[in-house]
């Protein structure tokens, strides 16, 4: 098997965890878009988290009619980049050092369901943006995440690119684009056959050379 030659990250639950501060911005979202008996906390976020944002929506508040979601969906982005932008996520211990050690010999990506201008919050407040050579989300091109995979393996080269992520619907998305699966185990959620589990992000180092 070939060695990998570009390794692709999810950002929630992979990269840093945001979800102690989107709850409040969304919660503020939802009580300024004037829905009533609907809160969010930071617990059913990390539930969530990876499903394309039209998905997460409706799980939060599926009783309300699609004109009040539709209201609701910009505002919360409008108060999610606020409230980052003021407070910042919770990058995971020994990020940058994996980041620093993984980018000299490989080309590092990054693909998430988030909305457009999120990837490069998370550039800005962490100041990491320098190891990534490129980055989508649906919020870039429309698809999801299992195509902007394939969006970004074939427009780079890549024949042997992992996906890292925290997630089964990541695991899936890397199974549909065709390529190996890291998974996070001190992310958000769970993996049923990953190719390889990482308790870190410095654990990575090591589990790119096994791979």
């Amino acid at each position: 098997m070939r060695s990998v030659d570009g390794i692709i990250f999810d950002v929630d639950g992979t990269l840093w965890d945001s979800t102690n501060v989107v709850e409040r911005a969304w919660n503020k979202a939802i009580a300024d878009s004037g829905i009533r008996n609907v809160s969010v906390t930071a617990a059913d976020l990390r539930s969530l988290f990876g499903l394309p944002m039209d998905d997460i929506i409706m799980a939060i508040m599926p009783d309300e009619p699609e004109d009040v979601r539709h209201r609701f969906k910009p505002l919360c982005f409008s108060y999610e980049h606020e409230f980052l932008d003021r407070e910042s996520g919770d990058v995971y211990p020994g990020l940058e050092n994996a980041l620093k050690a993984l980018s000299r010999h490989h080309e590092l990506f990054i693909v998430s369901n988030c909305q457009a201008g999120y990837i490069e919050l998370f550039f800005k407040k962490t100041g990491y943006g320098k190891y990534f050579k490129d980055y989508v989300c649906p919020g870039d091109t429309g698809l999801l995440k299992a195509d902007n995979i394939k969006y970004i393996t074939q427009k780079h080269g890549l024949q042997a690119p992992v996906y890292v992520g925290d997630t089964h619907m990541d695991e899936e998305a890397s199974r549909q684009a065709g390529v190996r699966f890291v998974f996070a185990d001190y992310g958000f959620g769970h993996s049923i056959d990953p190719d390889y589990t990482i308790a870190s992000p410095e654990d990575l180092i090591s589990a790119i050379s096994s791979l």
